[in-house]
């Protein structure tokens, strides 16, 4: 498999030593074209699952979804965009105007930020600690701080109960996706995301660990269905009751930083559950298969983490699309009453299992 880390040696010591550029200049070039590469991703990826969304959507409701816009609609998601950035960005009358301006930029700050810990390919990893998993939950948890504040300072009661609806579900739901997360950990011996790869290279987390690793596999993604407001958890943004929640009050590109950001953390939900569940970038390996497996090694790593990720981001929308909203009592019922002990019990029962050597 294709190490990326060849590439960016390659460029680093073109910087250094053929350019001559000296050490903070080298890092500097690096780090600003590693953030465009960064938010060019992001965009992107915002756009094609936008309309992998409206598609979806359509298929699960009998209809065509967007077909005007280029072939098959595929500009209507740009032609939206162009829409977004040209509106208007209406003032707030008695809004706290501090907390309603950062408000947007947090919760970008924290997508994008967790966006940077994903795997794409071996030797291509943004940020890659030895404490990857740790640093992961703790950047995304500025969303929720985000989300709080945009209903706080949007002085719109139906913000505020939104913010405190989507600020008490993502709290609560972090537990079981840590637990899940740790879980996970407590099975490979590391906490870096790499490494947690590089352990399944003689197979996916989901098949080595048993029962333990198919139990936390399930509760992170309905975990993370919640942490991401997507339904049947998106109470937040109940349209019936709240209008738009708490970015009612919210016009132009600042609508359109809470719109990105609920769609990246959906594919970074995805691709947090393929690294650490189905291999990341890790391709298919069957024992015994020597020749099937090494046709399998020629696909390349990113393709392999983008067909996972995706794989998981239209089964994330099966559920959406296929089930009720809930309402808040049983949201947090859900939680409190049935995913958090079996994610403990779970964790427990995991460790049993690799203190006694039972997985493969």
């Amino acid at each position: 498999m294709f190490d990326f880390s060849i590439v960016t040696t390659w460029f680093d010591s073109l910087l250094r030593d053929t350019l001559g550029l000296g050490n903070f200049l080298s890092i500097l070039i690096e780090c600003v074209l590693v953030g465009l590469i960064i938010l060019m991703a992001y965009a992107m990826l915002a756009i094609v699952l936008i309309y992998m969304e409206r598609k979806v959507c359509a298929f699960f409701q009998c209809r065509l979804g967007p077909m005007r816009v280029g072939k098959w609609g595929i500009f209507q998601v740009f032609a939206d965009v162009v829409k977004m950035l040209i509106k208007e960005i209406f003032p707030v009358d008695k809004a706290d105007k501090l907390l309603y301006a950062i408000a947007p930029f947090l919760v970008l700050i924290g997508s994008v930020g967790a966006f940077s810990f994903m795997p794409w390919n071996k030797g291509a990893a943004i940020l890659d600690f030895n404490v990857g998993i740790f640093l992961l939950t703790a950047i995304s948890s500025i969303g929720v701080v985000g989300i709080f504040l945009a209903g706080w300072g949007s002085n719109n009661k139906y913000s505020v109960v939104s913010a405190m609806r989507g600020a008490v579900q993502m709290i609560s739901y972090e537990m079981s996706l840590c637990l899940c997360l740790i879980t996970a950990v407590a099975l490979t011996g590391t906490m870096s995301l790499t490494g947690i790869v590089e352990s399944q290279n003689d197979g996916w987390l989901v098949f080595k660990g048993h029962i333990p690793a198919i139990i936390a596999f399930l509760v992170f993604l309905v975990a993370g269905n919640a942490e991401a407001n997507r339904g049947p958890f998106d109470l937040a943004e109940a349209e019936s009751e709240l209008t738009a929640g708490y970015h009612t009050e919210y016009s132009g590109m600042g609508f359109g930083f809470f719109y990105l950001a609920e769609y990246l953390n959906m594919f970074i939900i995805a691709g947090v559950a393929s690294t650490v569940f189905l291999g990341g970038w890790m391709p298919l390996h069957v024992a015994g298969l020597d020749g099937f497996n090494a046709v399998m090694d020629y696909i390349p790593g990113i393709v392999w983490f983008l067909a996972k990720t995706f794989f998981l981001v239209w089964i994330l929308l099966w559920i959406k699309w296929s089930y009720p909203r809930l309402r808040i009592d049983q949201i947090l019922k859900l939680e409190w009453k049935y995913l958090m002990p079996l994610s403990l019990l779970n964790l427990v029962l995991m460790t049993i299992v690799v203190a006694l050597g039972w997985h493969f």
